[in-house]
């Protein structure tokens, strides 16, 4: 699939992401016909119900353990894991009790771990697939990850420092354009 593919979607959509709980679910790599998905409708539930059955755990401590089981190829915003919390608490699979230092630390229910069992099987294999993913690579493509993270980071922080000018915008616009040409020539 070509960059000009992907910028015709992206400008069809506010964000480019579906929502809900399983927004958040694209990485930074693919899955061969996964075209990029990280997680299909409810994995990331099913991951962050097994992860806290594993260790009571803060959202933070979610965040890093996926990143760390992809290999830093995936890394899920706040913006995904804590509505992700909320949600499983909702539905009554965990509980949440306030740390020392204010943050929530999430525990599993009966109702939650009879939930994990029940979908043993397809948690297994979605740990089997991020445990696989990009592994033999990992190292070997680090600094392509460290890149594309700096890149980001140059956008979000010139758009926060003051509000860009619709030149500004085409500008940036323009070389993330040029930047994506010249690689999908190498």
């Amino acid at each position: 699939m070509h960059f000009h593919h992907f910028v015709d979607r992206a400008r069809c959509a506010h964000d480019g992401f579906a929502h809900g709980p399983d927004f958040g679910r694209h990485w930074r790599g693919g899955f061969g016909s996964r075209e990029g998905r990280m997680f299909d409708s409810g994995d990331l539930r099913l991951v962050i119900v097994a992860l806290v059955a594993e260790k009571p755990r803060h959202g933070y401590e979610i965040i890093k353990a996926l990143e760390e089981r992809v290999g830093g190829g995936y890394s899920p915003s706040p913006g995904v894991v804590y509505p992700t919390l909320t949600l499983i608490e909702d539905i009554g699979y965990a509980t949440a009790a306030q740390d020392q230092g204010g943050r929530k630390l999430y525990t599993l229910t009966a109702e939650g771990e009879a939930f994990l069992a029940a979908n043993r099987a397809q948690v297994d294999a979605i740990f089997a697939r991020l445990d696989g993913a990009n592994s033999d690579r990992r190292g070997e493509i680090a600094p392509l990850w460290r890149a594309m993270e700096n890149l980001r980071m140059a956008v979000r922080l010139r758009l926060r420092r003051r509000a860009p000018s619709p030149a500004e915008i085409q500008a940036v616009a323009d070389a993330l354009d040029a930047a994506a040409k010249a690689i999908e020539r190498i």
